[in-house]
């Protein structure tokens, strides 16, 4: 059985720039309205769906920096 990874969301979301959390949003597909106000909000703070779809999404580091 091969194991999933994970994108850390919260280590992200804690040392990102508001321009790379919104790279990241964008990656997974928030409309543009929603990614200033959700940029600016803690990792805690984001919607339950939101932060499970960033971190199963498949997503590297690599690709947001």
């Amino acid at each position: 059985m091969t194991k999933i990874t994970t994108f850390d969301g919260a280590g992200f979301w804690k040392n990102a720039f508001a321009h790379q959390r919104g790279k990241l949003l964008k990656m997974v597909k928030v409309p543009d309205e929603q990614i200033k106000i959700l940029a600016n909000k803690k990792y805690a703070e984001l919607p339950a769906p939101l932060r499970y779809e960033i971190e199963t999404s498949g997503i590297n580091k690599k690709d947001l920096v």
